[in-house]
C-alpha cells in the first residue's frame, strides 16, 4: 500500500488504546466523580458522522467527564503545549487524543489542525468560554467565537453537553449530571457569510442552546 493510500484510510471513531483505557476507568470515574448521564440516545453514531462537542467549563476534569459521557466517539481536546514537554505525560495524553495549543495567543496552526481533524472524521471537544468559570452561571460568562467558527468551516454539527452541578459549583465528589442534547445542525445555525458578526451570533446561539439543557 502506498503512502497516499494509507493517508486516505478512514479514521476510526475510537482508537484501540482509548477503548481499553475507557473500559478500565469508566465505572471507577463515574463512581468516584458521582456522574449521572442523560440523553445518550442523542449522540451521533459513527455512521451518522463526526461532530464538534461543546460544554460549559468549570474544572480541568471536564474533558474526562465528556469522555465518560460519549460512547461512540473519542473526543480530542486541545491541551496547553507545556504539558507535552513532560516526557511521561506527553505520550499518554497524545494516545488519549490531546494535541498542543499555544494558549498565550491566537494559535492559527491549532485552529487549522482542528478544522482538518473534523473534516477527516475525528471528533473534537471544545469549551466556548475558553477559560474555567467555577461558581458562576454560564450565561453570565463571556464566550469566544472559536467553536462556532471551527464548526462552520469544518461543516459539522455541534453536540451540546451540559455539565449540571448544584449552584454551578464544582466539587469533585458531588453529584454531576451530564445532559447530552440533540445535535445542532448547520441548517439550524443559519450562517450567512455575507453578514457582519456572524461568528459571534452563531457562537451565542450555540451557547444558549447548550445552557438551555441545564434549565
Amino acid at each position: 500500500m502506498s503512502k497516499t493510500e494509507k493517508a486516505k484510510k478512514p479514521v476510526k471513531p475510537v482508537s484501540g488504546f482509548y477503548r481499553f483505557f475507557r473500559a478500565v476507568l469508566y465505572y471507577p470515574i463515574c463512581l468516584i466523580c458521582n456522574l449521572r448521564i442523560r440523553g445518550r440516545e442523542n449522540e451521533p453514531t459513527p455512521e451518522e458522522g463526526t461532530y464538534l462537542v461543546i460544554a460549559p467549563h468549570r474544572t480541568w476534569a471536564d474533558p474526562i467527564y465528556l469522555c465518560a459521557a460519549l460512547r461512540h466517539w473519542q473526543p480530542h481536546f486541545m491541551a496547553k503545549q507545556e504539558l507535552f514537554k513532560i516526557p511521561l505525560l506527553r505520550g499518554l495524553i497524545r494516545s488519549l487524543g490531546a494535541y498542543p495549543v499555544n494558549r498565550g495567543g491566537a494559535d492559527v496552526g491549532a485552529i487549522k489542525r482542528t478544522i482538518g481533524m473534523l473534516k477527516a472524521g475525528v471528533c473534537v471537544g471544545m469549551f466556548p468560554q475558553g477559560h474555567r468559570y467555577n461558581k458562576v452561571d454560564p450565561r453570565k460568562t463571556p464566550i469566544k467565537t472559536g467553536a462556532a467558527m471551527i464548526a462552520l468551516k469544518a461543516g459539522v454539527p455541534v453536540l451540546p453537553v451540559y455539565i449540571k452541578e448544584k449552584d454551578n459549583r464544582h466539587f469533585p465528589f458531588c453529584k454531576k449530571t451530564l445532559i447530552i442534547g440533540k445535535p445542532i445542525t448547520l441548517e439550524e445555525m443559519n450562517y450567512n457569510p455575507e453578514a457582519p458578526g456572524e461568528y459571534q451570533r452563531v457562537a451565542e446561539y450555540l451557547f444558549e442552546r447548550l445552557c438551555e439543557l441545564g434549565d
